[in-house]
Parts: C-alpha cells; sequence; structure tokens
C-alpha cells in the first residue's frame, strides 16, 4: 500500500458494511476529490452527504517497520476482535472481523450469477 513517500494513510469505516477501509492518503485524497466533484457545495443535502463522507476519517501514521496502530474505537465499531481479515481492493484495503466478513459474502450461486450478469458479455 506505501507508494514512494506515502506514509500516511487514512482510515474510515465502510459505507455499507461492518469492515474499516484503509487507503494510502494520495489515493484518498483523489477519492474525495472525485466525490466532492459530483456534490454542488451549495446544495444542503449534498453538503451534508459529503460532510458525512469525510467525517470520522483517521490518518495514520505507519512506523519507521510499516505497521499502523488502529485506535479502538474502530475496531470497536467494525466489531472486530482477535480474529481479522484483510481483503485487498485494488486501491485499499478492508478490514473485517472473520465472522462478519463470512456471513457478508454473497453465497456461491448468487456470486456466479453476478459474474454472468455483470461480466460475461463485457
Amino acid at each position: 500500500m506505501q507508494t514512494a513517500g506515502d506514509s500516511q494513510l487514512v482510515l474510515r469505516m465502510d459505507t455499507y458494511k461492518d469492515c474499516l477501509v484503509l487507503y494510502p492518503y494520495s489515493l484518498w485524497d483523489k477519492e474525495v476529490d472525485e466525490v466532492r466533484s459530483k456534490l454542488n457545495k451549495w446544495d444542503e443535502e449534498e453538503q451534508e452527504l459529503f460532510r458525512m463522507f469525510v467525517t470520522g476519517v483517521e490518518i495514520l501514521e505507519m512506523d519507521a517497520s510499516g505497521r499502523i496502530l488502529i485506535p479502538k474505537r474502530y475496531l470497536q465499531k467494525a466489531q472486530i476482535g482477535n480474529e481479522v481479515k484483510f481483503v485487498g481492493m485494488i486501491d485499499n484495503i478492508e478490514i473485517w472481523s472473520r465472522s462478519k466478513l463470512e456471513t457478508s459474502l454473497m453465497d456461491e450461486d448468487k456470486f456466479r450469477a453476478g459474474v454472468r450478469k455483470f461480466l460475461a458479455n463485457k
């Protein structure tokens, strides 16, 4: 996840699931720019949506060994205990409680149907 000179990471709760999402700072910056570009800052509802998107974000610093400390309040919000799963999602990493991830994944039939629907003919 670390790019040249990118020792800061951004941690936030996922929008839809009970997991944490970890971004390199440079990619988070691009994500914020993209969201901001789609919302009108003079529209109250859209401003509230943007505020919720950026509120509760935690900037983390990696130590000299590349380790980070995830604040306990985030672990509690995502109900993460001793068994943790990391899921690489191309531009970010999701951090899950092992049991939450297992119950959140779609079943194999639904997965195959989704592959056919969204990927097979594209």
